[in-house]
C-alpha cells in the first residue's frame, strides 16, 4: 500500500493494511513541510523460530508504533525514529514488514528451551 506524500494534509488521514496475518492501523498527519507523523498500532499472530532449537512458535505482536516520516534526506540526531520516503510515496506495507522483521530477529524460546540454563550445541 503506498500514499502520495503530497495527499496528506493537516487533516488526519486513516490507513488500514493487512500483511501475512498482521493488521496495521493508523493515521497520517503532516506535521511540517516535509514530515508526516505516524501513528499505528500492529496486531497478529506470525511464525518465528526459536533461537535455541529451530522449533517454529506461534506468536502475537501487539504494539503501537510512533513515527516521523520525511521525504528528504534528514540529519537529525534528537529523533531516530524517522523514516525517508524519497520518492514522493510512503510505502506503509514497507513499514509493516520492517516492524515484523524487527519483531523476528529478537530471541525467541520455546517453551522447551526458555528454563534451559546450560550451553547448547548441536553438531551436524
Amino acid at each position: 500500500m503506498k500514499i502520495l506524500f503530497d495527499k496528506v494534509g493537516h487533516t488526519i488521514k486513516p490507513f488500514s493494511i493487512k500483511e501475512n496475518g498482521v493488521n496495521f492501523e493508523g493515521t497520517l498527519q503532516k506535521s511540517g513541510y516535509h514530515r508526516l507523523g505516524l501513528a499505528g498500532t500492529i496486531k497478529g499472530d506470525i511464525e518465528i523460530s526459536c533461537n535455541r532449537c529451530g522449533t517454529a512458535i506461534d506468536s502475537t505482536i501487539e504494539s503501537s508504533l510512533k513515527l516521523t516520516i520525511s521525504d528528504q534526506i534528514v540529519e537529525d540526531k534528537v529523533d531516530l525514529d524517522i523514516i525517508e520516503f524519497l520518492d514522493g510515496e510512503i510505502d506503509i506495507s514497507f513499514i509493516l514488514l520492517s516492524e515484523i522483521n524487527t519483531f523476528k530477529s529478537e530471541y525467541h524460546y520455546c517453551d522447551k528451551c526458555d528454563d534451559i540454563d546450560e550451553a547448547y550445541e548441536m553438531e551436524f
